[in-house]
């Protein structure tokens, strides 16, 4: 069994304020789970933090891309020295953000090392970019396009190495069954399964179906992205976009269960929930109760 190692990378710089004069509460993903206990239970090790630079849009607008990209730019290979250390060391990194523009640092980290996949579970595609859009702004809302090399270049082609994950290596969980994105994705030939197929088909089914396509020798394996959205509002409301007819608990738990109990899974990040909107931390403990079982379950 591979050791976890716990990665903090609280940053919001990909979402948009939330009220004005505020910033998203995301940022307090991680300390949220540390107070769930989530290192003592998974036995895990301690990976530290890495700090983000200050959420400033200063006078961003739209049509300007995205806003806090140069933070993003700057943090992002920080973020994946850190990650990249410990995948190369055999070890399984949980990353707790933070926005999902977090996984460009696992993204980054993966590609200096080799070819490797990722699995995204999310309630929306997150494949925003001026080829689909008349603008650009919330890199938390565009990551997915950004890491497979879409989208500007400083923060699409880091290190000249654009893109960090092939389409062909992208497998996506668990959107909306009307996600707007998917006409486009299947033309790219981007495997999706939306919330309606888990359940017409059967979260083992499809999942384990699925994950054999991701453990092919083609790769080194893969990533594995979690959005807290991807849950229904009525279990996870305290997200910053809560979307009707997500997952259920148990139906996350089957398919988490599945991807990073594969041994081809190096590593897991979790992003979105805002402790903020949780003020009696009943999500907070769902979610982290989730990803324990998970990463537990023989």
């Amino acid at each position: 069994m591979r050791n976890i190692v716990v990665i903090d990378a609280p940053s919001n710089l990909g979402l948009r304020p939330p009220a004005p004069g505020t910033v998203p509460g995301c940022y307090k993903l991680a300390g949220a789970m540390r107070e769930q206990r989530i290192v003592q239970r998974l036995g895990a090790f301690e990976g530290g933090v890495v700090v983000p630079p200050r959420y400033d849009r200063g006078d961003w607008k739209e049509g300007d891309g995205v806003f806090n990209a140069a933070a993003i730019a700057a943090y992002t290979p920080r973020l994946a020295d850190r990650i990249e250390h410990h995948v190369r060391a055999g070890d399984f990194p949980l990353v707790l953000g933070g926005d999902c523009s977090i996984q460009l640092g696992a993204s980054l980290a993966l590609r200096r090392i080799g070819r490797y996949g990722i699995a995204a579970i999310d309630g929306s595609a997150d494949f925003r970019h001026t080829g689909n859009s008349p603008s650009v702004g919330a890199a938390g809302g565009e990551e997915l396009a950004i890491a497979t090399g879409r989208g500007q270049s400083d923060l699409s082609d880091i290190e000249g190495l654009r893109p960090y994950i092939r389409d062909e290596d992208v497998r996506l969980f668990g959107i909306r069954d009307d996600d707007e994105d998917r006409e486009e994705l299947a033309r790219l030939r981007i495997p999706t399964v939306s919330v309606g197929e888990f359940r017409r088909w059967g979260t083992d089914e499809l999942a384990g179906a699925v994950l054999q396509t991701l453990e092919l020798p083609v790769t080194e394996g893969f990533w594995v992205h979690l959005d807290a959205d991807v849950l229904d509002p009525e279990v996870m409301p305290a997200v910053d976009a809560p979307d009707p007819g997500g997952l259920l608990p148990d139906e996350l738990r089957t398919l988490l269960t599945i991807l990073v109990r594969s041994d081809r899974c190096v590593g897991l990040n979790l992003t979105i929930y805002d402790p903020d909107l949780d003020p009696d931390g009943t999500a907070g403990a769902l979610l982290a109760d989730i990803v324990v079982a998970a990463l537990t379950q023989d």
